[in-house]
């Protein structure tokens, strides 16, 4: 259904159980809503309209002679076409751009920080992904092991190191080592793999290349093992997942059902491969991506929602994802500028 569907009382009385449903999470009955409302109207009248509102798919009594409360279709067309954002205070900005500043260069430091922040702030699970080899490098350097084994040694801008063994071409010396190494470093420093790699690979396939046919071989294979270690990352492999604030989810807990909830969540949150795939999802959004309930599998059971966004690098380069995670009656007004301004003041420290 579309917003321009609904009449203005329709749209005023859905607005209020939404909003009510958000802030109690209690199911909304007409005679609350008789006394809520601007304009008065009658329990009856306001019935007929809840009626309609159930008939549309956008609400529904969870127990008979209960009030109502928004379906999973209801709450997305409601933060679609209905939401009115919220505005973050002065101190909430300073607050969240201080703590991560503070960090200095240590990413996962400020990372972790972020998202233990925006978990207080959201009164929510707050979680990041954050892929090492999406950093720019600092540098890169093969190590001899043996007459067809060498070491890829790299060095991201935040002094995190990672080791490659790759098979080298036979009669390769240590001197052409050195040389794809140096050539590498030229090209690569001061830029992510990804930036530099199709630059590396038009040279090599130009023969514009300065290097041997062993020594450009070299360079191929490290290029290929590593491009094949993002792929993994992309997949979920080598993410680094930061997980805070679980506890607050149960602090939301209104009723016995809510506890089987929240303990279905904690499982689902476990599960960090099908997490970190979930969060892969939001890498395409240029901004803030909502998952309502079912519209993600992994936590269709558990009926919460997530909401992520990416944050990127000076050059718009996706580094990773920074969300929240909670019941689906999550004050969307007030986290979705939380999330938007935090991976905002992230990418712009990065």
């Amino acid at each position: 259904m579309l917003i321009e569907e609904l009449n203005q009382r329709s749209r005023t009385i859905f607005r209020q159980i939404v909003d009510t449903y958000i802030l109690t999470g209690e199911p909304v009955g007409s005679r609350t809503l008789s006394q809520q409302l601007a304009d008065p109207l009658s329990p009856a009248s306001i019935r007929h309209v809840m009626a309609d509102l159930e008939d549309s798919g956008l609400v529904y009594a969870p127990h008979k002679s209960a009030g109502r409360i928004p379906t999973q279709s209801g709450l997305r067309l409601f933060v679609d076409g209905m939401l009115e954002m919220g505005n973050l205070t002065k101190e909430e900005r300073t607050n969240i751009r201080l703590q991560c500043q503070e960090s200095g260069k240590n990413v996962e430091d400020m990372l972790t920080r972020a998202t233990s922040l925006l978990s207080g702030l959201s009164h929510c699970a707050s979680l990041v992904i954050a892929p090492k080899n999406d950093l720019p490098l600092k540098h890169i350097e093969f190590v001899y092991l043996n007459p067809t084994q060498a070491l890829v040694v790299l060095v991201s801008e935040n002094d995190d190191v990672e080791n490659r063994v790759i098979t080298i071409p036979l009669g390769l010396t240590p001197a052409a080592l050195t040389q794809a190494g140096n050539y590498l470093n030229a090209r690569l420093v001061g830029r992510t793999f990804a930036q530099a790699r199709e630059q590396i690979l038009k040279e090599l396939d130009n023969q514009q290349a300065e290097l041997d046919s062993l020594t450009q071989s070299l360079v191929a294979q490290g290029l290929a093992v590593w491009a094949g270690e993002q792929d993994k990352t992309f997949n979920g492999a080598h993410e680094h997942l930061i997980i805070r604030g679980q506890a607050n989810l149960l602090e939301d807990m209104t009723a016995i059902q809510d506890l089987e909830r929240v303990r279905r969540l904690f499982r689902d949150l476990e599960s960090k491969k099908d997490l970190i795939k979930l969060l892969t999802n939001a890498r395409a959004a240029e901004g803030v991506r909502i998952f309502i309930g079912s519209e993600n599998n992994l936590f269709s059971l558990s009926d919460s929602s997530v909401i992520a966004s990416p944050y990127m690098d000076g050059n718009n380069n996706i580094l990773g994802v920074i969300g929240v995670i909670g019941p689906t009656r999550l004050d969307y007004a007030r986290i979705i500028p939380l999330v938007d301004y935090t991976a905002k003041v992230i990418g712009k420290i990065l």
